[in-house]
C-alpha cells in the first residue's frame, strides 16, 4: 500500500490504484470521450467526426420514447411538464451519482447528524449495492495480493 500526505497532514494508507492519476479524467476511459465531445459524428454536418462506442447508451429511439411517455402518462414517471427532461435521466450518468441525488444525501445526512456534521456532496460517492460499495472500498484500499478479512457472518453477495 502507498503511503498518501492527506490536507491535515496525517497519513493514510491507500491502494496503488486509488492514489494512481489513471482514473476519473485521467482515465484513458475518458479519452475517447473528450475526443467525441470535440469532433461528434453527424451523418449530414459531421461525416469525418468520432463516433462514441465505449458506452452501451442507446440514443436513437428517444424521440420514440418521448412519444410514448406523452401518449402513456400513467405508465411513467415523469410528469407531462418533465418529459422534456427524460433524456437526462435516462442516459449515463456520473459515475459518482447525479448530483441532485448526492445533494440530497448530504442534506438527509445533515439532519440525521442533527447539524453536528456537514456533509460535502462532492465527496459523497454513490453505489450499486452494497457489494458494489465493498468492491469500490477493496479496490481503494487493497492491491494484489492483500488480503482482507471478512468477519462472519456476512453477506456473500
Amino acid at each position: 500500500m502507498a503511503n498518501v500526505n492527506m490536507s491535515s497532514g496525517r497519513k493514510a494508507l491507500l491502494s496503488k490504484l486509488a492514489t494512481n492519476d489513471g482514473h476519473a479524467e485521467n482515465s484513458p476511459y475518458f479519452d475517447g470521450w473528450k475526443a467525441y465531445e470535440r469532433n461528434p459524428f453527424d451523418a449530414s454536418r459531421n461525416p469525418d467526426g468520432v463516433i462514441q462506442m465505449g458506452l452501451a447508451e442507446n440514443q436513437l429511439c428517444f424521440d420514440l420514447i418521448q412519444e410514448w411517455l406523452i401518449n402513456n402518462p400513467q405508465a411513467s414517471i415523469c410528469t407531462a411538464e418533465g418529459v422534456d427532461m427524460f433524456k437526462d435521466t435516462a442516459i449515463f450518468q456520473d459515475y459518482h451519482g447525479l448530483p441532485e441525488f448526492r445533494n440530497a444525501v448530504a442534506k438527509f445526512m445533515g439532519q440525521v447528524r442533527r447539524g453536528v456534521g456537514k456533509f460535502n456532496p462532492d465527496r459523497i460517492v454513490m453505489s450499486g449495492g452494497a457489494t458494489g460499495a465493498h468492491e469500490l472500498i477493496s479496490f481503494c484500499l487493497a492491491d494484489r495480493g492483500d488480503a482482507i478479512l471478512v468477519p462472519t457472518p456476512y453477506y456473500p453477495g
